[in-house]
This record gives C-alpha cells, sequence and structure tokens, in this order.
C-alpha cells in the first residue's frame, strides 16, 4: 500500500480531515462543524474522530499527521495559544492528544504558515524554493518559505504580515494595536472605506447591491469596482496601495522569488492586483526587485488542508 500522509485543517467554522499520497493526490477526505462554543475538549475530541474516521478509510498507509491551526502555535510543544475562533481555548495542545491516541508523528503549525508550504509544495509556487504566502481576507495573514522550509522563528509564531505597522495612530486592529496593514487593507477594512464614505454622502452603485450601509462587504466593493464605480475602485487604490507598500518591505527583507496571494478578497482579480503590482514597482529600491512575480494563489478553500499534509511530509521527511 503506497505510504500518505493526514492532513487536519482546524477552522472556527469546521474541521477537516484527508489523506494525500506524497505527489498530493487527495484520496480521502471528510469534515464536520467544529463546536467551538462547547468549548476546547469538545474540539479536541472532533479533531480526534476526524481523524479516526479518516484513517479507518483504508485508503493508503499512513505515515504521518499534520495539522493546521488557527492561532499562534508552538510547533514543539503542540501549544496554540489563544486562537480568536475557538473560545476558551487559552494555551492549550493539540499535539499530545493525537500523538497518544494515534502513534503516529504528528506536526502541528499556524493555518497561513501551513498553506504557504501547501502552495511551494502542490500549488502555485510548486518547485520554488523562497516564496511569500498571503492571505487577504476577514484578516491578513501569511507565510513564508525560505530556501524551501518554512520559516518560522524560534517559537513558531513568524509571518505575522497583517500586523506590520504602516501607519502610526492608524485604525484600530482585531489585535488591539493601531495601523496595521490588517487594520488598513482586509475585507473588513475595504468595505469600512466605503461605508464610511456612503455615510459622508458619497454616491455609489454599492448602496443598491445591499439593504443598508452596514450590510456591505469587500466582495459588494468588488463587484462595483469590476462596474467602473468610482468610490469602490478608489477603496481597492487605497486598500491595495497599503498591501504593496507591506509587500515591498518584505521584498527588501526577503527576496522571496514568487509573491502568492490568497484569501477571498483576492476574488476581486485586477482591481486589487493591479494596485499592488504598481506600488510595489514604485516602492522596491532598484530593478533588482522589481521583477518578482506576485501572482494569484491556486488551492483555494482546500490550502490548510493542502498545507498540512505538506507539514506532515515535511516532518517525517526530515
Amino acid at each position: 500500500m503506497a505510504q500518505c500522509v493526514l492532513g487536519v485543517d482546524i477552522g472556527g467554522s469546521q474541521i477537516r480531515s484527508a489523506i494525500f499520497d506524497i505527489e498530493g493526490q487527495l484520496l480521502f477526505r471528510t469534515q464536520t462543524t467544529t463546536p467551538g462554543e462547547s468549548g476546547p475538549q469538545a474540539v479536541i475530541d472532533s479533531v480526534l474522530d476526524r481523524i479516526a474516521q479518516a484513517l479507518s478509510s483504508g485508503r493508503g498507509d499512513v505515515a504521518g499527521i499534520g495539522i493546521g491551526v488557527p492561532g499562534p502555535a508552538d510547533p514543539d510543544t503542540g501549544k496554540i495559544y489563544y486562537p480568536p475562533n475557538l473560545p476558551g481555548w487559552g494555551t492549550r495542545s493539540i499535539l499530545d492528544p493525537v500523538r497518544d491516541q494515534f502513534g503516529l508523528p504528528t506536526f502541528v503549525g499556524n493555518d497561513a504558515n501551513v498553506a504557504a508550504l501547501g502552495e511551494q509544495r502542490f500549488g502555485a509556487g510548486k518547485g520554488i524554493l523562497d516564496l511569500l504566502y498571503v492571505t487577504i481576507s476577514t484578516g491578513i495573514g501569511g507565510g513564508i518559505v525560505s530556501g524551501g522550509r518554512l520559516l518560522t522563528g524560534w517559537r513558531g509564531f513568524a509571518a505575522e504580515i497583517g500586523h506590520q505597522t504602516l501607519v502610526i495612530d492608524g485604525p484600530k486592529c482585531s489585535c488591539g494595536q493601531r495601523g496595521h496593514l490588517e487594520a488598513l487593507a482586509s475585507g473588513p477594512a475595504i468595505a469600512r472605506y466605503v461605508i464610511d464614505a456612503v455615510r459622508d454622502g458619497r454616491k455609489s452603485i454599492v448602496k443598491g447591491l445591499t439593504e443598508g450601509p452596514e450590510e456591505i462587504t469587500a466582495a459588494h466593493v468588488a463587484e462595483a469596482a469590476q462596474q467602473g464605480d468610482s468610490l469602490a475602485s478608489e477603496a481597492f487604490q487605497t486598500c491595495g496601495m497599503y498591501i504593496g507598500i507591506g509587500l515591498a518591505n518584505l521584498i527588501h527583507i526577503l527576496e522571496p522569488q514568487l509573491i502568492l496571494l490568497g484569501g477571498g478578497v483576492t476574488n476581486a482579480g485586477d482591481v486589487l492586483f493591479d494596485p499592488i503590482r504598481s506600488t510595489v514597482r514604485e516602492h522596491v529600491m532598484s530593478e533588482i526587485f522589481q521583477n518578482i512575480a506576485i501572482e494569484r494563489a491556486r488551492l483555494g478553500d482546500d490550502v490548510g488542508l493542502y498545507g498540512a499534509a505538506a507539514l506532515a511530509l515535511v516532518g517525517i521527511e526530515g
């Protein structure tokens, strides 16, 4: 029987597990609703159940388990630190319960970090040894692959890309600090830009896409921008500029060969990518950095599962 790995993606709404062969072919998957409101033990039990179901499928000889988790995670201890979508979790470990029950090599990483590894192993970055992955959604996160290895920092908390400070005393971020990239250019930030302008009397077709300003989302703004709405286009120009500046900072530090952008906001397409790319070209220091490709990630909603599988493969390969 072919050697395989099992990937687990723990999200705020769903827990998913899947078996992959070493080439990244998905052989079996299962999912369930995350019982977050029932407390940490209910979540752990649900994770164990999804793993057991996948293992009992008989699809391949599973050599290791990778787990992507929705918060800062220490890869050595498996502790997840105060995940925002898992109430009451605190600093509990997911690693020990899985190892104890199944006796398989098990590896844990932050979901955005492992997503970078998934894209590098199986997605748009396949074969690229130095890449930067950024997810733009409700928040902004990311992961860094350097020399073919995931860059995690000394406790596993590296690559909090959305928490670069770009504007001193800027808008308040979800983390409590001010002026972070996430506060300036995430999906909610794009929506807020238009909501505030509409309340101030600006005209926009976005108003006709919802029942009221408070219902506006980044997806509505993208739809309006694609139809040529000036306010919606302005919102994406502004937020794309901030993302571009953040990427230019990272390019100077890391010099990746490729930057991949994922997350729901990237569904906006060129109205987002064009201002990002133009801002990067404007702010990098020389032509040396101007040819770094900025592309859309390929694995979509399954990036967490593929990333967890990639984490397991890297772990068992040593």
